[in-house]
């Protein structure tokens, strides 16, 4: 039995879906929502845009926070609190940093363009294949 899952997310529809699959799932589990800011895009936009900021990590999470009310108001529709997390740096990475605290990882398949996935990778697969501990990839 699952009790602590990690779910990554973005603003990307495969993200909601992962969350969708673990609330539907696995509802007495603790979920976390991490959201990793500042990663690399096609272009560098997403990391430039957010480097120039003058507080970091302030402007990290107030750019999640959408991302975390679409989660919140998800949660809500099966009566679950999430908890939520901000990281800065490379998403796969930061979510295998976080994996080992958790019993599973729900990870939507893809998200982002076809030229972001070519040129940035897929976290998904990375993920999947890296993780110390199970990784759900949904679809």
């Amino acid at each position: 039995m699952l009790s602590r899952i990690l779910v990554p997310m973005n603003d990307s529809e495969m993200a909601q879906r992962a969350l969708e699959y673990a609330l539907e799932n696995h509802p007495d589990a603790e979920i976390t929502v991490l959201h990793v800011a500042g990663g690399p895009s096609s272009w560098g936009v997403a990391a430039t845009a957010l480097a120039l900021e003058e507080d970091l990590e302030e402007a990290a999470e107030e750019r999640a926070e959408e991302v975390f009310d679409d989660a919140r108001e998800l949660a809500a529709e099966y009566d679950v609190e999430l908890t939520t997390e901000v990281q800065l740096g490379h998403p796969s990475r930061t979510i295998l940093n976080r994996a080992d605290d958790f019993d599973a990882v729900v990870i939507g398949s893809h998200s982002g363009t076809l030229a972001d996935r070519l040129v940035v990778g897929n976290v998904a697969q990375r993920v999947f294949r890296q993780s110390p501990v199970p990784v759900i990839v949904a679809r």
